[in-house]
């Protein structure tokens, strides 16, 4: 008899010191598969979509409008978005990185967009071929533009905690990435630890400077990859801090292609495992989730990264 069947993870009631329900960012379909150098045929991606939509995960990041020389994995964008089958109760964001790219997203009928800022001069240069300054003019026309259309705007801050040729970020050129963002109009900021050099103590520090900063906690998500294997536990301090939206990668697909230090995102699965123990809701069926992880693995022909699908795979 599997772990499943005998009720594990036991679940605790839920004592008050975390929210009581949390946001699951799912980003497999777009962060997760971004960095996959086997082409993935847009049939599949879209089965993937349903299949997160059928374990109840509520927001599933599907592409990106990126120029396909930089992402040739996603430059079937306006096919995929053209033949989704949305679901009601269902967001489909996409990320945009310029005008152009906004212009894409809003033919294709998207209501939900995210922009891509660093927190970094290095990695400004690098992935946005910009300054950490100058960026804001690729960004601030699109915000600008995505909330006069009614769209809702997340701005995604990468390197928030170190940078591979910068070293440690100081926590207060985060806070001012991530407050001129909200103030050129972004909904969200979601806070990117893109190499997965970050500790719990970090993860305390910088909240504490965005909350003394001004910033609700609950216009903040965090986005931890698994490098050094401390997403459980960033993703616990965020939740006892109070933050109620984490991003997430089925079976812990991801990377980032401008930074090859980074390894996988925090698995989707090993998320829901921590907050079913900690009595925290999600809406998210576990089983369902972890055999749509077991049916991409065979389409990329590997294994999940993700120790609760290698658990349960036997």
């Amino acid at each position: 008899m599997g772990v499943r069947e005998l009720g594990l993870p036991e679940r605790f009631p839920h004592d008050g010191s975390l929210p009581e329900r949390v946001t699951i960012w799912e980003v497999g379909p777009r962060d997760g598969l971004q960095n996959e150098r086997t082409t993935v045929p847009v049939d599949v991606k879209l089965e993937f979509l349903d299949r997160l939509a059928d374990a109840g995960l509520t927001t599933v990041e599907a592409t990106s409008f990126v120029h396909p020389k930089w992402v040739p994995q996603l430059a079937d964008a306006e096919e995929l978005l053209a033949r989704l089958r949305r679901r009601d109760g269902v967001r489909y964001p996409v990320l945009v990185p310029n005008e152009r790219g906004l212009d894409r997203a809003l033919a294709a009928g998207v209501t939900h967009v995210a922009v891509f800022a660093s927190a970094t001069e290095s990695f400004a240069r690098r992935n946005l071929n910009s300054g950490l300054d100058a960026q804001f003019a690729m960004f601030e026309p699109v915000i600008a533009r995505a909330r006069e259309a009614g769209l809702d705007v997340r701005g995604y801050v990468s390197m928030c905690f170190g940078d591979p040729w910068e070293g440690v970020v100081p926590t207060e050129q985060v806070v001012t990435v991530g407050r001129r963002l909200l103030d050129a109009g972004c909904t969200q900021l979601s806070l990117g630890d893109t190499i997965g050099v970050a500790t719990a103590a970090a993860v305390e520090r910088l909240l504490d400077a965005f909350i003394e900063g001004g910033v609700a906690i609950a216009d903040l998500a965090v986005h931890f990859h698994d490098t050094y294997g401390q997403a459980l536990a960033n993703t616990l301090a965020a939740l006892r801090k109070g933050v109620t939206t984490v991003d997430a990668s089925a079976g812990g697909l991801g990377g980032c292609p401008y930074a090859e230090s980074a390894t996988g995102n925090l698995a989707t699965e090993d998320l829901v495992w921590l907050l079913d123990g900690l009595g925290v809701e999600h809406g998210v069926d576990l089983d369902a989730l972890v055999e749509t992880s077991r049916w991409m693995s065979r389409q990329l022909g590997r294994s999940s990264p993700s120790r609760v699908v290698r658990a349960l795979s036997g």
